[in-house]
């Protein structure tokens, strides 16, 4: 967009250079139609110019505005699996099963304290002499519905699985499965993202293109807004901390 404003510009001040030739070499007679008219073609270049600009200060601030709302959402997301992997050991793939652990979910609450006993092995180790070792038990003191840590006061958690501003009836994917390491270990993981493209629907396409091949520690790299990963253990978003902790 700023190549083609240079561009544009370009054009303005060649037209210029040609309005000074013709007040020089043309005939007087000739003068006024031929330069009116190239007055013409500078003003409409340059709301070209204007409109190129503006237009992408414009695109700027609403792909701001309607990032920060999908983020919004997919931190919502990523605060009830990890609470669902919490509780249940693994994450899930389905939005129903998601909101029906979070209304009646609950965590355990616990009490952790240091205590010593007698260890036997050594203590025979020893002759008889008592040696002990330190332990933590750990006492379940009460429990805490999910919903009520997370999403107290508020029921948006029904609303999570939709991307607002966004064309009516778009929704985020999510994902949710298990990687192994290389010990053989299966270690849940789960993503959830959006297309740019599904985000900025109504915008010029040229700038949507633009803005999905973004590589960049200020914006949201990538072709997707996106937290978690089905190819890696992480659960990080993508954006960058401008709109908010990824983390």
């Amino acid at each position: 967009m700023i190549k083609l404003a240079l561009i544009i510009l370009g054009a303005i001040l060649l037209t210029i250079l040609i309005v000074w030739l013709i007040d020089k070499f043309i005939p007087t007679k000739a003068k006024p139609f031929i330069t009116l008219a190239l007055w013409a073609i500078i003003a409409f270049l340059g709301y070209l110019t204007f409109d190129s600009v503006y237009g992408e200060i414009k695109f700027n601030k609403l792909k701001e505005k309607r990032y920060r709302a999908a983020i919004e959402r997919l931190v919502d997301i990523r605060d009830a699996q990890l609470a669902h992997k919490t509780v249940t050991g693994k994450f899930t793939k389905s939005y129903d099963a998601l909101i029906k652990f979070i209304e009646n979910g609950q965590f355990t609450l616990v009490e952790r304290r240091d205590s010593s006993v007698l260890d036997k092995e050594r203590t025979k180790a020893f002759g008889g002499v008592e040696m002990f070792k330190e332990i933590i038990i750990t006492d379940t003191i009460g429990f805490e519905p999910v919903k009520d840590r997370l999403f107290k006061n508020t029921d948006r958690y029904k609303q999570m699985m939709n991307v607002p501003l966004a064309k009516e009836g778009t929704k985020f994917t999510m994902n949710a499965g298990e990687l192994e390491d290389e010990k053989g270990n299966k270690i849940p993981v789960f993503e959830a993202f959006v297309k740019k493209t599904d985000v900025l629907y109504d915008q010029d396409a040229n700038l949507v293109l633009k803005e999905s091949q973004v590589q960049s520690v200020e914006g949201v790299n990538g072709d997707a807004l996106r937290v978690g990963s089905m190819e890696e253990v992480k659960t990080l978003g993508n954006w960058p901390k401008t709109y908010g902790s990824n983390e």
